[in-house]
């Protein structure tokens, strides 16, 4: 496939997944899937993609990604994106907040065939539990 079409398979999956309709990850994904920054304690492939997805749907679901900047070479794509939602279900024991918080992020993607079977992610996680008030900004403590 080309570069082009490679951007095309991730614009797909980000249309997929700011619509919440992740059964259209069926025919983007790998049923082998391997995500390198996943959570450990999901199974990998298709359906380990999903269960991360409705985790973060579940703890923000208006969660929404915006396009920043995308890179293509071969079969990989690099993109940075903005993610926003606000928090109205547990994220990993911390009770719903109610607050919106925003973070970047920035995702490889490896493409092969139309379907992305490989990812690696970065992403601002202090920044969304400083946004959440779990912890104090940078710079202040508390007590």
């Amino acid at each position: 496939m080309t570069t082009e079409e490679n951007k095309a398979v991730l614009f797909r999956y980000m249309e997929a997944v700011n619509n919440h309709t992740l059964d259209e990850l069926d025919s983007l994904i790998a049923a082998n899937f391997i995500d390198h920054s996943g959570l450990p304690s999901l199974q990998s492939g298709l359906e380990g993609f999903k269960q991360a997805h409705m985790i973060l749907e579940g703890a923000f679901p208006d969660v929404n990604f915006t396009v920043g900047e995308v890179m293509a070479e071969g079969d990989k794509v690099v993109v940075i994106a903005t993610g926003r939602g606000t928090n109205k279900g547990s994220f990993f024991g911390i009770p719903p907040t109610g607050k919106e918080v925003r973070w970047l992020g920035i995702r490889c993607l490896r493409i092969v065939d139309g379907k992305l079977v490989e990812a690696w992610s970065q992403f601002d996680q202090l920044g969304i539990l400083q946004q959440l008030g779990v912890i104090p900004p940078t710079g202040q403590t508390g007590g």
